[in-house]
């Protein structure tokens, strides 16, 4: 098992430093593999996001922030390293608007995943944190792992490719996963604030995601406010038996 993660480095005049460890369970232990793959300014280098791809069998890597876009780099072989020869591509790039509904002033969180013949990249922008939170999730896709990406704006002609923002009920949702249940459905994974807490802590919620005109998109486009089915998982451990709620139903927020 491979975890790639983002760490601060130990220099005065270095960011942020992408890591990977191992480990032969899931659950760790995981041992550092003694080196940072790649150091740069401010917090440029985070949020790595490893794929498979299938169809060319190459290992790859996504990652970016700081006002920066978001990049592709081929991994080599045994994936604790990048593949010697390779670059780094840049695959979505953030837009300077003053706008304060611009959501790609920063653009992080990269997730890529493979759909009906296309590779779906979502990312987040812009502010994800505090009382002046602004997050939301949004969308590319293209034939290709590596780009050139098409954005969602790109196709509907709006001033952003956001799927999911802000309701009354949870503020600033963004940095999302993408997982298929045994009915193959996809699901997001992703965090947001709870408007209702005194704090601006962030929890985690999940949502199905549904599939119109080639596009990924949350049913209302924002967080679900109430219990709904949850995803379908076959052969559950014990464990998990016991820990699921009845009729296969998911609270949306998890505290």
């Amino acid at each position: 098992y491979y975890l790639y993660y983002s760490g601060e480095s130990t220099s005065d005049t270095i960011g942020k430093c992408l890591g990977v460890a191992t480990s032969k369970n899931p659950q760790g232990p995981f041992t550092d593999k003694g080196a940072p793959l790649l150091c740069g300014e401010t917090f440029v280098n985070i949020d790595p996001m490893a794929f498979d791809d299938s169809a060319t069998g190459k290992k790859l890597l996504f990652w970016g922030s700081g006002f920066k876009a978001i990049k592709v780099q081929e991994l080599a072989d045994n994936r604790l390293s990048f593949k010697p020869g390779s670059l780094a591509s840049e695959v979505i790039h953030p837009i300077a608007d003053s706008d304060p509904e611009n959501y790609q002033k920063l653009i992080e969180g990269a997730w890529i995943f493979y759909y009906g013949g296309y590779y779906y990249l979502l990312y987040s922008g812009d502010n994800c944190c505090g009382d002046k939170a602004h997050y939301g999730v949004m969308a590319a896709r293209s034939t290709l792992a590596i780009g050139p990406f098409e954005t969602l704006a790109g196709t509907n002609g709006k001033m952003n490719s956001v799927i999911l923002e802000r309701n009354e009920r949870w503020k600033a949702p963004g940095h999302n996963s993408v997982v298929k249940d045994d009915a193959n459905q996809y699901w997001m994974v992703y965090h947001a604030i709870d408007t209702a807490m005194q704090t601006f802590a962030r929890v985690m919620l999940i949502d199905k995601i549904q599939f119109k005109n080639g596009w990924p998109s949350i049913e209302t486009g924002t967080p679900s406010t109430i219990a709904q089915k949850g995803p379908i998982v076959n052969n559950l451990g014990s464990n998990t038996k016991r820990a699921a709620m009845k009729n296969n139903k998911r609270r949306r927020s998890y505290q």
